[in-house]
């Protein structure tokens, strides 16, 4: 009998525990999406959007906006601008400024989104290449709000491998992990709609290094082996001439099946990455008369050749800026750690030096139902 109500006593205690910092849904303010940069003096500014569950309003969200110390010293400034208590528990999108990114070692002023347990670290993190203050204020009619449309832009187009749908979770394991760099989503605002840009790569230490545009960024995604069937690419094929002012020398396919194989190496003193690239595609669009089903081979390495010369560049743009959102770190320290152990705290400058050897083949696998 004792043992009986010890255990309904215990249980009773255990739920109780979880009720110690209830908030009530009328006296709670949840805040979407999450905005930080520095403003024209360098000062670290907050911005965060509260949807309206209101028939009286107009306006479907409150923007809130102000300088402070940290994210944590800032709730009580954002506690002042609501109408309840902020909770950062339904975030869906971390927003960065650009003028942040300019610098190094911004990554700890996110310290609070990990170490208070609440929080979530789930939401999507996203580079804006245009002020914070122009995004949060926007309010445009024809568009979703701000939160749900930013979601939706890099959830949709990551998986046809556009962008990224970097977490604060993920961005957390890539600053912490040397064999890869940071690599997120980005954004700016085009006659004043939000524009999605491709991605932002930064470096080890968190500034920006460059942008990709969609197709460089499906490149990438091939490179890291993230690359989904259903990802499009478009190119101009050289030999085909223009007719009046329209591009009819377009070749337009999607991916079917895709194949990336990496082998590692280190010889005379470098380490060297040979990507081996096989791809089943699907002819979508060519403009230009072609029989595809007698001289599918020249168009395969007509089209495959133009693909090689893209990722060749990409990886020319991460060398050049000593960069390693690829991950070949993580292939270096596996396969060849002695050396890796070397250059591993700048491994960045290790892949300008390195040496690259690229490997494209395309096989048509559907040419569509017209000739």
């Amino acid at each position: 009998m004792n043992v009986r109500l010890l255990f309904t006593l215990l249980i009773i205690c255990i739920s109780l525990t979880g009720c110690s910092d209830e908030i009530t849904l009328e006296n709670a303010a949840t805040p979407l999406a999450h905005g930080i940069d520095l403003d024209e003096h360098n000062k670290f500014r907050f911005y965060n959007t509260v949807p309206l569950f209101s028939k009286t309003t107009k306006k479907k969200s409150q923007e809130n906006s102000g300088t402070a110390y940290s994210l944590r010293q800032s709730k009580a400034q954002q506690d002042a601008f609501s109408p309840g208590s902020i909770q950062g528990r339904n975030y869906q999108v971390l927003l960065i400024g650009k003028r942040l990114l300019q610098y190094e070692d911004w990554f700890p002023m996110l310290d609070v989104l990990f170490r208070d347990a609440r929080n979530t670290v789930m939401d999507r993190v996203i580079a804006v290449d245009s002020p914070l203050s122009d995004v949060f204020d926007l309010n445009s009619k024809d568009q979703p709000m701000l939160p749900i449309l930013l979601r939706g832009m890099v959830e949709t187009k990551s998986k046809i491998s556009e962008t990224y749908s970097t977490t604060t979770q993920e961005l957390h394991r890539q600053f912490h992990e040397k064999g890869i760099t940071p690599y997120i989503a980005e954004v700016e605002i085009v006659e004043k709609k939000i524009k999605l840009k491709g991605s932002a790569l930064l470096n080890e230490r968190g500034k920006y290094e460059v942008s990709f545009g969609a197709q460089e960024t499906v490149m990438l995604n091939i490179l890291q082996k993230k690359a989904k069937p259903g990802l499009s690419l478009s190119y101009r094929i050289p030999d085909k001439p223009n007719k009046g002012p329209f591009a009819t020398d377009m070749l337009s396919f999607s991916a079917e099946k895709i194949k990336t194989k990496v082998i590692t190496s280190f010889q005379n003193g470098r380490f060297q990455f040979d990507f081996h690239i096989k791809m089943t595609i699907g002819l979508s669009e060519h403009l230009f008369p072609y029989d595809v089903a007698r001289d599918a081979k020249k168009l395969e390495k007509q089209a495959a050749a133009l693909m090689q010369a893209q990722i060749e560049n990409v990886i020319k743009k991460l060398q050049k800026h000593q960069i390693d959102p690829i991950g070949l770190g993580l292939y270096a320290r596996a396969f060849h750690y002695k050396e890796y152990k070397k250059v591993k705290d700048h491994w960045g400058k290790a892949v300008a030096d390195a040496t690259f050897h690229v490997k494209v083949d395309l096989t048509i696998g559907a040419m569509g139902p017209v000739k």
